[in-house]
């Protein structure tokens, strides 16, 4: 295999108009597409200008899985136990905080210094894990 990328990773929402309006009007992603395929809704969201990585919010439930085994997700989603995760890059933490915090989002842990940078941690309303973080420029030694 001559290159590899991720175009698409995926994480469970119990509401996908929620979902939408957490991830876009709250985290500032956008809309890369919002389809009705009949048998599932295909919503996914990027960074603004970046077409190469798109996030699937899905809501559990076919074709993925069988009623009863979506029930069971859903479930496990509700109590915080299948809660996918997430790492956004920011230029700067601080202000991310601040502004995240002001409109409400679950803090889960205030910004810190890291080996890496400065991050802290946010739960979108489903249970996701979200680590927002200002990374350090390797080449700055």
């Amino acid at each position: 295999m001559k290159h590899l990328g991720i175009t698409r990773s995926q994480v469970f929402v119990l509401d996908q108009d929620l979902a939408r309006d957490f991830y876009v009007d709250t985290l500032g992603l956008e809309v890369a597409d919002d389809l009705d395929l009949g048998f599932m809704r295909w919503l996914t969201v990027r960074v603004p200008g970046d077409p190469g990585r798109e996030i699937l919010l899905e809501r559990p439930g076919p074709p993925a899985m069988d009623e009863h085994t979506a029930e069971q997700v859903r479930d496990l989603l509700t109590k915080g136990a299948v809660g996918g995760w997430l790492s956004i890059a920011t230029e700067d933490a601080q202000s991310a905080f601040e502004t995240l915090r002001e409109r409400g989002v679950d803090i889960t842990d205030e910004p810190s210094p890291k080996p890496y940078g400065i991050d802290f941690g946010i739960r979108d309303p489903f249970g996701n894990a979200i680590r927002i973080g200002q990374l350090f420029d390797p080449s700055a030694g």
